[in-house]
């Protein structure tokens, strides 16, 4: 978790505005380093990105990672040393409404955020945040490891595959000199203070819960390898970091919690609903939809082998500082300081 590493690094990040994009923002922001963001406008409103007004510290542009030229533009002049990206259209179900424009962000982003770190004589270190659904799911109960098949089946999930063999294939293709390391990094289901986003279950809870209402769960039994936010915003801080002074580390990692925290749906909303308090509920209520995988679960043996890596909350710390942001957000409260505060936190865990 050393810190050091970022101040002064010039650092790109696509999908800045995003929810894990902001808590990333506030890390590198605080940690020094000279940060430009390139993404489309918050998703949501209310949105994580204007309450913590992380954009003072930074250069914030709005931009479609599918405009190549505009992209480009932006890369260029921030003259990077480290790019990060996490722009993606995230939404399972959204992605069944939007299979093009979900294929064209995921997969046509990608390629183009590669092709500015091809031409750039400057970036050391890419990193792709991917996520924990780009295996082939065979719905088992042992974790997935780096080297099984890449196969979604949503389009979502799938495009997230594609995303990945283009990262493969540049690395080897154009990146075999070692002038950049590359890495993608394959996160399961983050919870946190500050997701807005529809058909997410902790949005959905902290909703319920503003309203006085029971929190409806579409699927209590499907098991999810759920992580605080923090999680994999340092796991992608020190992957990036440590192929920089490693190169022979760069690769393709999972990032996710120990056994014992992957947990179902339904138990995470228990544990959301004793934490919350003030008697609130929840209901299983089955509701018609596209196809979801029913259990996911992650080995991140190869990260904490390779890199000495270890989650630091279980489940309920990480529902604990989720109900915490949230209260503080619905009391008015400083938004800024609750995410700096939790930051520390973490880092003194």
């Amino acid at each position: 978790m050393n810190l050091e590493f970022w101040k002064g690094k010039r650092i790109f990040l696509t999908g800045h505005t995003g929810f894990k994009g902001t808590w990333m923002s506030r890390v590198l922001i605080d940690a020094g380093a000279v940060l430009t963001g390139y993404s489309l406008e918050p998703p949501t409103q209310p949105n994580l990105f204007e309450l913590s007004g992380v954009a003072e510290g930074m250069r914030s542009v709005i931009g479609d990672v599918r405009d190549f030229d505009l992209l480009k533009e932006t890369f260029v002049s921030a003259v990077p040393e480290v790019v990060i990206h996490m722009a993606a259209q995230p939404i399972v179900r959204d992605s069944y409404r939007m299979p093009r424009y979900t294929y064209e962000t995921n997969v046509m982003g990608t390629v183009n955020l590669l092709e500015c770190v091809r031409e750039s004589k400057t970036v050391r270190s890419f990193l792709n945040v991917t996520t924990d659904k780009v295996y082939e799911n065979k719905e088992r109960s042992l974790g997935y490891t780096e080297d099984e098949p890449l196969d979604g089946f949503d389009p979502y999930s799938n495009s997230k595959s594609c995303s990945e063999l283009v990262t493969h294939s540049y690395k080897n293709a154009f990146f075999a000199d070692g002038r950049c390391a590359i890495s993608t990094a394959r996160a399961g289901n983050v919870i946190g203070g500050g997701d807005f986003a529809n058909d997410r279950i902790i949005p959905d809870c902290v909703r319920a819960a503003a309203k006085n209402e029971p929190v409806i769960v579409r699927n209590p039994n499907s098991t999810r390898p759920y992580q605080h936010v923090l999680e994999p915003i340092f796991a992608y801080l020190m992957i990036a970091r440590r192929q920089t002074e490693q190169p022979d580390l760069a690769g393709w990692y999972n990032v996710g919690p120990d056994d014992e925290d992957c947990v179902t749906t339904g138990e995470l909303v228990k544990l959301f609903c004793d934490c919350w308090g003030d008697g609130q509920t929840w209901e299983s209520r089955a509701v018609a939809g596209p196809h979801e995988a029913n259990f996911l679960r992650l080995n991140c043996d190869k990260l904490k082998q390779a890199m000495d890596w270890q989650p630091r909350w279980h489940i309920d710390q990480a529902i604990e500082k989720t109900v915490q942001w949230s209260r503080t957000w619905l009391d008015g409260g400083d938004i800024a300081a609750c995410m700096r505060d939790q930051i520390d936190e973490y880092l003194e865990d």
